[in-house]
């Protein structure tokens, strides 16, 4: 008889098959089991038909795969441990030395970062465009231009690009377009069927996720998504994943999944509180300026309308203000210390409301026409009662009066 460990080991017990339950199983592994030499050699993850070692997968991450390409309407979908990681992963799979990217200067800050740190010492350069002006985006395109990155609603001021224009100068041109899709997130619009009843469909080419935000929900997972719904380029970005061995973890994957069913249900009510708090916004003089695509006045306000009302509809949980420049940076920060409800805390689309003070003048390289001139502060809705957020906010003014 064996030793008694090497009989815990190797228990020969196996569970009946025929369990169905309303949650995914979480399956941990690094060592997968193969039954023969000959099914190790011909086993292929790539096109998820198998399971060879838990960094390509396992049922747990397959599963969730699977749903975000539900969600967007993609048909490949690798996931990474954060959105950063998302968006770094599709820069490192589609550029080399001597390319070049173009990136909205509203665009998520580390985005652009990433392109002034590490691409630019990879031999690989950046333009900026103006996403509200499809000409300047054309104008900008060159032969060394590999990428285009997108984003509808742009990061913190929330303008809303004329997204189908820029997506049709790239196919024009015959430019990847990548598009950060948080705050999207397959609801407000879906990013490879941007025009209904064309064919081919006219959409983008690529989608990284935050799946931190939306898909979460919680404000306790960090993770990212990259999709596509063509082949070859899917197996490209999908082999520059696996050579830099990012994995997301099984528990983490657990909870997303859990959290996905009520997607829908959390970004409508979050839209809805969010809506309703940027038009009361609009009313207080310390308000300069409210910034959220469904406001009439809001920079981008048609192209949201056009694409979001007459789609899918939505439009996140986010909205941002611009206090009267009278006040300086240390009133803007003494009104937000002030704030009880909405804490200081970057992310976004979990249950608690959030608030974060922004100097624009660090983030563009250019200051738009289109903002008033001021500080600028975003605030998350999250699921608290929308009487008592807007009671937060009024108290707080207080300090600026």
């Amino acid at each position: 008889m064996a030793d008694l460990s090497t009989e815990l080991i190797h228990h020969p017990y196996v569970a009946p098959e025929g369990f169905a339950a309303p949650q995914v199983g979480v399956f941990k592994a690094s060592t997968v089991y193969f039954p023969s030499v000959a099914a190790m050699r011909s086993r292929e993850w790539k096109d998820k038909s198998a399971y060879t070692y838990g960094l390509h997968g396992t049922p747990t991450t397959y599963a969730l795969e699977e749903r975000l390409c539900t969600l967007e309407g993609g048909k490949h979908c690798l996931l990474v441990p954060s959105g950063l990681a998302a968006v770094a992963l599709v820069a490192m799979s589609i550029l080399k030395a001597g390319d070049e990217v173009l990136i909205p200067d509203n665009a998520y800050g580390p985005n652009k970062t990433f392109a002034e740190g590490e691409l630019l010492a990879w031999g690989i350069t950046h333009q900026y465009y103006d996403p509200l002006d499809p000409q300047d985006l054309e104008a900008q395109i060159s032969s060394r231009t590999k990428l285009v990155w997108l984003e509808a609603a742009g990061s913190v001021t929330l303008e809303f690009p004329d997204l189908v224009a820029l997506v049709r100068i790239c196919k024009q041109r015959k430019v990847l377009t990548a598009l950060d899709n948080t705050w999207g997130a397959g609801i407000a619009y879906k990013p490879f069927d941007l025009v209904s009843g064309e064919s081919p469909a006219l959409g983008v080419d690529i989608t990284a996720h935050a799946v931190t935000k939306y898909p979460s929900g919680g404000g306790d997972v960090l993770m990212g998504s990259v999709m596509t719904r063509d082949h070859a380029l899917a197996l490209r970005i999908k082999l520059t994943h696996m050579r830099l061995g990012l994995a997301v973890g099984a528990n983490d994957a657990e909870l997303v999944l859990r959290s996905l069913p009520s997607i829908g249900l959390r970004y409508r009510a979050q839209d809805e509180a969010t809506r309703g708090l940027a038009r009361w916004a609009q009313s207080q003089p310390e308000f300069v300026q409210v910034l959220h695509p469904a406001l009439a006045d809001s920079p981008g306000f048609a192209h949201w309308q056009a694409l979001c009302n007459n789609g899918y509809g939505g439009a996140a949980c986010l909205f941002s203000v611009i206090l009267d420049e009278r006040f300086t940076h240390d009133q803007t920060d003494a009104f937000c210390d002030a704030l009880k409800l909405f804490k200081l805390g970057y992310s976004w689309a979990g249950p608690v409301s959030l608030v974060v003070p922004y100097d624009l003048k660090t983030m563009r390289s250019v200051v738009p026409k289109h903002l008033s001139r001021g500080t600028v502060v975003r605030f998350s809705i999250g699921l608290e009662n929308v009487q008592d957020l807007q009671d937060d906010i009024a108290q707080a003014l207080r300090v600026l009066r």
